[in-house]
Formats: structure tokens, C-alpha cells, sequence
């Protein structure tokens, strides 16, 4: 599948997924870049053309004690590092538009897995580039993305959302170690889809949904991956998360779908996995 197709049916998922804080504050084209502090002069302004960032965005730093206060619990202080490198952009989109995340010289984390953790942060609906004058893990730059939308929106994301955030980003990159990338950031988005539609009430409800969508993605998980992933999504079920909220998006969905201009956007994406198809037969074709 086209890479930004599946990006995109991703990001519509993990919108689905966890009701999002509202950004009443912000417009529609405002855009903010977040550096890390011990960039140089001339990796900055590289930064800068690189991420098309306008010169009239405003600008914003991240320090490497940042990046420790809100990822020291979830991996060792030498994977942080001591320096604050990447960078990103963020460009506010229109309402309902979702997350467009792309990376460079990100080795570690994947775009969907910052869709992921934006999604749980309450982050949507924006534009987002994120890279580094070298490659770099990328754990870092979810720190400069999440200050940067608290500054472009006055809205204060509570501390505990933003380090739940860290924690799901680092989790499912340690998982993705083991069953791969694109299943690691799949499932976290699965289990969180479910949770929505039917909040499980126990600890072992909990774990057998978590082994339910492993098996329906034929992803297999050891005991003690399955152990870490019920201890996270625990935590985050006692969060205040309104599911209700959740379920009233899915409805949302559910109607713009069924309307004119969601028929149309569904014919849309029709033609184009029909076109894409055409293109890949054609090669083989050759």
C-alpha cells in the first residue's frame, strides 16, 4: 500500500481513537518550528529551509532537560543523550483535516507512532514535519512538538497526558524492536479503537482484548510484552478520558460518511487504490 495512503487511513483510525482537546485558539494556516537548543547557528537555518518553515512562524527552543523530565522514566538517560537536536514544524490545518507527519533522519520512531502518541496528548489537525541535521532516534522531538502546540494554541496539555504520550511513543518503539514498526504502531492504535467502543472493566478483560487484537492482526507477543502492555493502557484508561466522547466521534465519522461529501471523498480514495493497482500491474506487466 502507497505509504501517505496508509499514513492517512492510520491517522483517521487513531482520530477515532481518543478524544482530542479542543484548540479553539488556533487558526488555520498558523505555524510554529521547535528546535533543539543545542542546534549550531548553521544547522538551524539548515533546519529551517529544510522544514519550508515561513519567516514568519514563531520560533521556540527545547532543552535536553526538557527532553528528560518527560522521557527519563521510560528509557535510560544515556539513550536521551545531552544535547537537544531534533527539530520540527507544526502547521495548523483545518478542522477535521487529521495528522500529516513525515520524518528525516529519524531512526527509530516512526511517523505513525507520533501520530499515535499526538493522538493521545490530544494533539489533531496540523501539518507536521520533524528531522535532524543527522540521524537521531527521534525520542526527543515529540518534547518540542507537544511545547510547540501549547504555545501556538494558550492551551496547557496536563502533564500527565503529555507523559503518557512519551511513554506510549517509547513503548511502541521498544516494541516494534521485536514484531516490527508498522504492527507495533497498528496494534497500540487497534487496542485504543477498542477500548473506545467497549471499556474493558478488569485487568484480565483488559489482557484478553489486548490478546484478541494481537491474534485478528497475527501479531504474536510474548508474555512479558503483553505484561507491559497491559500496565500502560491500565494507566491510561484512568485517565480522565471521556469514552463517551469517543463514541460520539465514531458517530460523527459514521455520518460524515454517509453524506454527500463523504461519498465523495470515499470515491475519491476509490479511484485512487484503483489507479495505484493499475500502476503496479502495469510494471509487473513489464
Amino acid at each position: 500500500m502507497n505509504r501517505k495512503l496508509q499514513t492517512l487511513l492510520l491517522t483517521i483510525m487513531m482520530l477515532l481513537a481518543v478524544p482530542s482537546i479542543s484548540f479553539a485558539d488556533a487558526v488555520e494556516g498558523d505555524s510554529i518550528v521547535s528546535l533543539g537548543e543545542n542546534l549550531t547557528e548553521q544547522q538551524k537555518n539548515e533546519l529551517l529551509i529544510e522544514l519550508e518553515v515561513p519567516e514568519n512562524a514563531q520560533r521556540i527552543t527545547v532543552s535536553n532537560q526538557e527532553e528528560h523530565d518527560y522521557l527519563g522514566e521510560f528509557i535510560p538517560k544515556a539513550q536521551i543523550g545531552s544535547r537537544a537536536i531534533s527539530s520540527a514544524s507544526i502547521t495548523m490545518g483545518a478542522k477535521g483535516s487529521g495528522l500529516d507527519v513525515e520524518t528525516s533522519n529519524i531512526t527509530w520512531v516512526t511517523d505513525e507512532m507520533y501520530i499515535n502518541a499526538l493522538t493521545t496528548a490530544g494533539v489533531k489537525d496540523a501539518v507536521i514535519r520533524i528531522s535532524a541535521p543527522f540521524d537521531v532516534s527521534g525520542t526527543a522531538a515529540l518534547t518540542g512538538i507537544i511545547k510547540a502546540y501549547e504555545t501556538t494554541t494558550n492551551k496547557e496539555i496536563p502533564e500527565k497526558i503529555k507523559k503518557a504520550a512519551n511513554e506510549e511513543m517509547v513503548k511502541t518503539a521498544q516494541l516494534g524492536d521485536s514484531i516490527g514498526a508498522d504492527n507495533a504502531a497498528l496494534l497500540m492504535g487497534k487496542v485504543k479503537e477498542e477500548i473506545s467502543k467497549n471499556e474493558p472493566k478488569t485487568e484480565a478483560d483488559l489482557r484478553a482484548l489486548i490478546e484478541q487484537v494481537a491474534a485478528e492482526l497475527g501479531i504474536t507477543l510474548t508474555d512479558a510484552e503483553i505484561d507491559k502492555l497491559v500496565e500502560f493502557f491500565n494507566g491510561l484508561k484512568g485517565m480522565d478520558i471521556d469514552w463517551n466522547q469517543v463514541k460520539e466521534q465514531l458517530s460523527e465519522i459514521s455520518t460524515f460518511l454517509q453524506s454527500e461529501e463523504g461519498q465523495s471523498f470515499l470515491q475519491r480514495l476509490q479511484d485512487f487504490l484503483n489507479s495505484s493497482i493499475d500502476e503496479i500491474q502495469a510494471l509487473f506487466a513489464k
